[in-house]
């Protein structure tokens, strides 16, 4: 078998798979899903510290731009505020 990562002993990966393949769909769907929330919170968890002065709704199309493409962003930010959903129209 070839490896898959440079920096883990063959030894320690196949163990690794092996305890993989032991899983149930359900327990490999629950840890993929759990990776992802965690990768999500570290994201945005960066761009609030690194966007202080932003609000909230900021922040938010601020990840989705990051993640998903300047362009969505946009259209999320006119369709929030057509609809009065951002923090900026719904406190005045």
């Amino acid at each position: 078998m070839t490896t898959q990562s440079i920096d883990t002993n063959p030894e320690v990966e196949k163990v690794l798979i092996s305890l993989i393949r032991k899983l149930s769909v359900e327990e490999k769907l629950n840890q993929t899903l759990q990776f992802s929330s965690s990768i999500i919170n570290l994201a945005k968890r960066a761009i609030d510290r690194a966007n202080t002065n932003l609000s909230e709704d900021e922040k938010n199309l601020l990840f989705v731009e990051y993640h998903y493409g300047k362009e969505l962003a946009e259209r999320m930010r006119t369709y929030l505020r057509k609809h009065e959903l951002l923090d900026e129209i719904r406190n005045k």
